[in-house]
This record gives C-alpha cells, sequence and structure tokens, in this order.
C-alpha cells in the first residue's frame, strides 16, 4: 500500500517536472516568443497575479513588456504560456476560438462551476448553450416588465440611503444586482425565503472561485463546491415544482420559464445555465457599477454632463412614470462612460486559451498545447492605441469605435458575454437615480485592484450628499 502510494507520487511530481523542463528543449526547434519560465512547478504564477490597479498594467506585465516586447513566453498555471499584450495577436485568439485555441480554464475552476456551466465548455456544447443565452437576452432586455424591475429596484435601494451619510457602495451595488438577478431568472423577490438562502450560498460559491484548490472540508474552495450542489438541489426543486402545477399557474417571465421550454437542454444545464446568469449578472455588473461611481467621483465635467442628460429624460416624463426603453437609447453619454470605465477599469484582465495546434503569428510560433493568455487591460492602457490612456475621459467615445480590436471588454468572438447589455442597461437605471438624487465623494486610496479578479480594497465608501 506504502509503495504504491510512493509510486503515484514520483511518477506525478515527475510529471509536474517534465511539465515544467520540457518546453525548455521544445522551445529550441522554432521560434516561441522569449521569456522565461521561473520556478520549477509553480513558473511565474505567484508574480502574474500580484495585485495591483486595475487600471494600470502592474509590475510584472510592465517588466517582462519591457524585457522581451510585448508577447512573451513563461510558465502560468502549471503551464507553459505565451503571454500576448499585442492587439492583433489577441484579435486572432479570440476569433480562432474552436479553430485554433480553445477555452482552458485551470481544473479547479471546473470543479466549482460544474461541467456544463457556458464558461468553460467547449465545442458544440458551448455553441448550444450560447445561443440560448443570446435568444434568452433578446427576448427579456426591452421587455417593460423588465424594465420596471430593474428601476423598481433601484429607487428601493436608494431609498434606504434617504437617511446615511454614508454607504459602502460595492456591498450596495451587489445588493442592487441580486436582486434584479434573482428576479430576472428565477422570479424570486426579496421577500421569498429561497433568496436569502441563495444569496447565503452564492456568497460563499464566489469567495471560492478566488480561493487555492484545496478540496479539504473546512477549506474555501471546499465550501464552494458545497454550496453550488446546494443551489443546484434548490434550483432543481424549483424547476420540479413548476412542471407539477405547470396548468395551475399564471405564466412567468422569467428566465426559468424559458428555459422549461427548451427541450435542447437537460436538467443539469439548465441548472448550471442558471447559475452562469447569477454569476454574471451579479458580480460583473455589480463590478462595473462600482468603477462607474468611482471613476465619477474625480471626473466633476463627466458627472456633470451624465447627470444634465438624465435630469432631460426626466423633464419628459409626467412624475414617477417609469423609464422604457426608448428612454435607454437615450442615453448616449451615459453609455459613453460605461464604455470608458469598462476601458479604464478592466474587469476582465484577461482569458484562457490554449493552443489546440501549433500556430504560427508573425514571426512568433505558439506549440500546441500551450495555455495562451489574450491580456485585454494591457490592450485597453495602450497609448499607442487610445489618446491619454491613463486618464478617464469619456468623451473619447464620442469618435472612437466601440466594435473593434482595441476594445474587448466582454471578450470577443464566439465567447463574447452574451449578457453585456442587460448589464449596461442595469448600470443605466440606476445612474438615473443616483445623479438626480446624490452627490457624492470618495476616498483616494479606495482604489480598484486586481486579484487578478477586481475589487476595492476598502469597498469603496460613499460620503453621501442630498441634492436639493
Amino acid at each position: 500500500m506504502a509503495g504504491g502510494f510512493w509510486l503515484v507520487f514520483v511518477v506525478g511530481a515527475f510529471g509536474l517536472i517534465l511539465n515544467h523542463f520540457l518546453p525548455l528543449f521544445f522551445v529550441r526547434l522554432g521560434s516561441v516568443p522569449k521569456g522565461s519560465f521561473g520556478w520549477p512547478l509553480l513558473g511565474e504564477t505567484l508574480g502574474f497575479l500580484k495585485p495591483h490597479t486595475s487600471n494600470s498594467l502592474g509590475a510584472f506585465l510592465q517588466d517582462h513588456c519591457s524585457r522581451y516586447g510585448k508577447v512573451f513566453k513563461s510558465h502560468l498555471f502549471l503551464s507553459p504560456t505565451v503571454v500576448s499584450l499585442d492587439e492583433e495577436l489577441n484579435y486572432f485568439i479570440l476569433q480562432n476560438e474552436g479553430k485554433l485555441f480553445e477555452c482552458s480554464y485551470p481544473k479547479p475552476i471546473h470543479g466549482i462551476l460544474g461541467k456544463a456551466s457556458m464558461l468553460v465548455t467547449v465545442g458544440d456544447t458551448h455553441k448550444k448553450l450560447r445561443n440560448v443565452a443570446l435568444s434568452l437576452v433578446s427576448i427579456t432586455k426591452s421587455k417593460p416588465d423588465f424594465l420596471t424591475d430593474i428601476e423598481s429596484i433601484a429607487i428601493c435601494i436608494l431609498h434606504t440611503w434617504k437617511d446615511k451619510q454614508q454607504v459602502i457602495f460595492s456591498e450596495e451595488a451587489r445588493k442592487f444586482t441580486f436582486n434584479v438577478i434573482i428576479k430576472q431568472v428565477l422570479g424570486l423577490t426579496p421577500k421569498d425565503p429561497q433568496t436569502s438562502a441563495i444569496l447565503q450560498d452564492f456568497l460563499t460559491f464566489m469567495r471560492g472561485l478566488i480561493s487555492l484548490p484545496l478540496y479539504i472540508p473546512g477549506t474555501p474552495y471546499a465550501r464552494a463546491v458545497q454550496a453550488r450542489s446546494r443551489i443546484s438541489s434548490m434550483v432543481k426543486a424549483i424547476i420540479e415544482e413548476r412542471r407539477r402545477y405547470a396548468g395551475n399557474c399564471r405564466k412567468r417571465s422569467d428566465f426559468l420559464e424559458i428555459l422549461q421550454g427548451v427541450d435542447t437542454l437537460s436538467d443539469d444545464e439548465k441548472v448550471s445555465f442558471i447559475l452562469d446568469s447569477l454569476l454574471g449578472g451579479y458580480e460583473t455588473t455589480s463590478l462595473l457599477m462600482s468603477l462607474v461611481v468611482s471613476f465619477l467621483s474625480h471626473s466633476p465635467s463627466a458627472l456633470q454632463t451624465l447627470k444634465a442628460e438624465h435630469q432631460s429624460i426626466r423633464n419628459m416624463k409626467q412624475k414617477d412614470e417609469y423609464l422604457n426603453w426608448e428612454d435607454y437609447k437615450k442615453m448616449e453619454f451615459t453609455q459613453n462612460v460605461i464604455n470608458e470605465a469598462l476601458r479604464y477599469g478592466n474587469i476582465v484582465k484577461f482569458v484562457h486559451r490554449r493552443a489546440l495546434k501549433d500556430v504560427k503569428f508573425r514571426e512568433h510560433l505558439i506549440p500546441s498545447g500551450w495555455k495562451v493568455l489574450p491580456i485585454f487591460s494591457a490592450v485597453h492602457l495602450d497609448p499607442s492605441l487610445h489618446a491619454s490612456a491613463l486618464q478617464f475621459h469619456p468623451r473619447r467615445w464620442e469618435s472612437q469605435d466601440q466594435m473593434c480590436k482595441r476594445f474587448t471588454p466582454f471578450g470577443g468572438g464566439s465567447r463574447c458575454c452574451p449578457g453585456s447589455e442587460l448589464a449596461k442597461l442595469e448600470v443605466s437605471f440606476f445612474l438615473h437615480h443616483l445623479v438626480q438624487n446624490f452627490r457624492w465623494t470618495t476616498e483616494d486610496d479606495d482604489q480598484p485592484t486586481a486579484y487578478p479578479y477586481v475589487e476595492f480594497t476598502r469597498g469603496l465608501v460613499l460620503y453621501l450628499e442630498p441634492c436639493s
């Protein structure tokens, strides 16, 4: 028994060491980008993941770019890796999904998200799930009930600020986006008993995504896997209840109701789809809200222009009349502010890809099986591509093309985030009421920091003053 354990251990260790050193011999056979592999096994992963403000490249990328250029080799996440800070190569990688490259997130992420998650599936399974997502977004985004829900929840959140002098905005933003997404996806309100249970498990789930992947009882990773299992059980119970009373209940208009009629998805795929929707609609959207509010606090001219736009829209409506899709389409400067927050704040710093075959791009060889990391933030903050790139300047979007190689806040190609329009819609409606009811200031040192997931070190404290 003991001898067998040590045999497995030695073989496993040898495999990891071979994984690190074999590429060192292989790279001599072709024009693999310059770079370094760092320490055995760990490589340069710790340096790559070192926290830095999200509107900067960070010391690791700055150092390696200055030494090796915009495309370099490294050893990250237990794999030989090509890192790209190059606009053209990033675009090439995104556009060749499924042909030359495929999604390749670390295995521990699969353990938390589940094998049917749209974030980790590839090929026909991903295509099927993405088509369902695009269909749901198209059906949902301009529905009056959905728009009213967003605005009602925003008004409710802001009403609780009435007698407060300060709030931790990251928490308030998450409260808003969770209430919106849980209503949109499962038809639940804050008063429903399942809502608080799902929220608690979802917070545990989120903490596990950025933890060490150790499945040992009591670790954040193990608790996250268990939390996902409990959420899955609750969602399956809701699915079964809806089936049981299908002919006796009022027709709902949430994602789950529509998913019930999609015969191409199994129940496990539907549950994973619900979890993906919660993840995207909760964390990413709330972070975007926080970035917008933070950057506006240091840009009084942009804030004044934004406030004027929303006041103009409000002046055209009756008192207490809800916003509609046409109002949203009038929020042009608001879209500029959101786009600039996405470019400058970099919610998604990079994505994980893997080369399916040897790929030649210009003078660079990317060997088959190597990990590839296109760094979006490097392109967004490149002064040769964006004038005054290290400044928050929303008016640049009055002339700059939003659909271009230089701007990929939601990824690109066939894996571009299908819910990006819903996120912008939620942020726009919240801003509509925020800027007309409150003024706010923030602390200079309360900055968005990439860990690599972006968060505010102090939660983004807002010091509030009601508008007269």
